[in-house]
């Protein structure tokens, strides 16, 4: 196993290549983005949906786009050339990039994997072999993770840490929610934190210095612009950070996770090379990246309370929890009572009126009574390419649903 500094990112001449801290507003250089430059960028889009669900797949500017192309040709023209002259240099260069951008100490901390679904593998990857090795003892160390985990952050808890003999901690939060300590009660990290938070970067304060975490990891397509798909696993530089490794296998294995990632076998790296791209992107934007957090921060908050008056509910959380999405309570009277007649009455919402949103079934802590208990929330995202129509379209098509006494019910025959 490779334990030496030069290691951590496999390039001997990685200091090299460093740049300076991006900037992350526009200067005078810049053009600063219009509203046809915008609407431009997000033509592919389909016109004909209120697509309010960047949270789930995240969005893709056709300048971005372009540049992927490019990296995609370069590939396909002299594949050789590519590997071995541009590949390397170009990930590097996205690495330290994604490094200044969450405040990471050192470039050797910053991996690319594919999704955070890669870098929760990676880590628990290296949990279950300290189950299997004994650095961990069964029956006595135990993982904690939050009850309403991703699902395939779950997933992979059960099938690396499960089946190492390790024991799983679920913590249950409350829903809706009226502040932070709710959560703070609730739950205390232990002594190792890993914490995955995939829709972070560019749609929420992202520092590592201020999170303090051994392991982070974010997508980089759902809020910040990315093709898919991409994410970035920030590992503090310690001595069991040495000992994480991709779950695939390929030539690189030992030379540390940062190049183990870069290299994966044969395969489309472009998601990877266009970070210079999306930063110059989010820097015609006022304000840069942080910019465009805080519209998206108001304008879903805003949207928020308007359906939320609109159908006499609730946000699912104060104003101050939200990022860029938020929960917003549906009308009782649609009869949601389980998971399968919300995702009934999302494709319902989909296919018959053109409104994309994810919504979610929360059973109340008490028994349901009739009529005035919300057990559906929608939630609802916004982008930089929204506009306040989508709203409009998600809250008249409940409306019509309500005044024409749809439930859920229906949807079932």
């Amino acid at each position: 196993m490779a334990t030496h500094n030069n290691h951590l990112n496999g390039d001997a001449i990685s200091n090299r290549h460093v740049s300076k801290k991006p900037k992350l507003a526009p200067t005078a250089a810049v053009a600063v983005i219009t509203e046809d430059d915008l609407h431009s960028e997000f033509s592919h889009h389909d016109p004909a949906v209120a697509r309010i669900n960047n949270g789930s797949f995240g969005c893709c500017p056709a300048s971005v786009i372009a540049a992927q192309r490019r990296w995609q040709l370069l590939n396909l023209r002299q594949p050789d050339h590519f590997y071995f002259n541009e590949l390397k240099k170009g990930i590097l260069h996205s690495r330290t990039i994604i490094k200044d951008l969450v405040n990471a100490e050192h470039v050797d901390e910053i991996s690319i994997v594919d999704n955070a679904t890669t870098a929760a593998a990676v880590v628990l990857q290296q949990t279950a072999w300290a189950f299997h090795e004994g650095r961990f003892q069964k029956g006595v160390d135990a993982v904690v993770m939050l009850h309403y985990a991703y699902g395939s952050v779950k997933k992979s808890v059960e099938a690396y840490v499960s089946r190492a003999g390790g024991d799983v901690i679920q913590v249950p939060l409350p829903f809706p929610l009226t502040s932070p300590n709710e959560i703070i009660t609730e739950f205390r990290c232990a002594l190792e934190r890993a914490k995955s938070g995939a829709h972070g970067i560019g749609c929420t304060s992202v520092d590592m210095q201020e999170i303090g975490a051994d392991f982070y990891t974010s997508n980089l397509h759902k809020w910040f612009f990315c093709p898919p798909s991409i994410a970035f696993l920030y590992s503090r530089k310690n001595s069991s950070s040495c000992d994480l490794h991709h779950p695939v296998v390929s030539h690189e294995y030992g030379n540390g996770l940062a190049v183990e990632s870069a290299w994966i076998g044969n395969r489309d790296y472009s998601a990877q090379l266009v970070v210079p791209d999306v930063l110059e992107f989010v820097n015609r934007f006022e304000g840069g990246i942080q910019g465009i957090k805080r519209r998206n921060h108001e304008k879903v908050v805003e949207m928020g309370q308007m359906l939320a008056a609109a159908w006499g509910t609730h946000l699912g959380s104060p104003p101050e929890m939200c990022a860029s999405m938020a929960m917003v309570g549906l009308p009782a009277c649609l009869g949601i009572r389980c998971d399968l007649d919300v995702a009934r009455l999302r494709t319902h919402l989909r296919d018959e009126f053109g409104v994309e949103v994810p919504i979610y079934f929360r059973a109340p802590a008490a028994a349901i009574s009739a009529g005035d208990v919300v057990t559906g929330y929608a939630r609802i995202s916004y982008q930089v390419y929204n506009k306040v129509e989508d709203y409009y379209k998600f809250r008249d098509a409940v409306d019509q649903l309500v005044n024409s006494g749809f439930t859920c019910a229906q949807l079932s025959t």
